[in-house]
């Protein structure tokens, strides 16, 4: 089990958290959160932990400013409920 007051929230947890909060998150943004590979962590989410995630395209400049194509992801406000018992879980548990 892990211990809240000494060790950092997983990957999957920070993620879920900042979607709790009503934000979505490409992967961009997602290193400012310590995830490298965003795409992975949203099928976690909803494979693995029964999430439903929206998805959609958007365009964002990478970092030599030329247009990139990205998912923005974010939880649909039905899902918030589901969302908030997997982070209960993921408090209780290690990913």
């Amino acid at each position: 089990m892990r211990n809240s007051t000494t060790e950092a929230p997983s990957k999957i947890a920070r993620i879920l958290a900042h979607l709790l909060t009503g934000a979505s998150i490409n992967r961009f943004e997602a290193e400012d959160l310590g995830d490298h590979c965003l795409n992975s962590t949203i099928s976690f989410l909803a494979n693995h932990l029964g999430l439903t995630l929206l998805r959609h395209w958007e365009k964002v400049p990478n970092r030599w400013g030329k247009p990139c194509r990205v998912i923005r992801y974010s939880l649909p406000e039905t899902a918030y409920y589901d969302a908030r018992a997997v982070m209960a879980h993921l408090n209780r548990t290690e990913y």
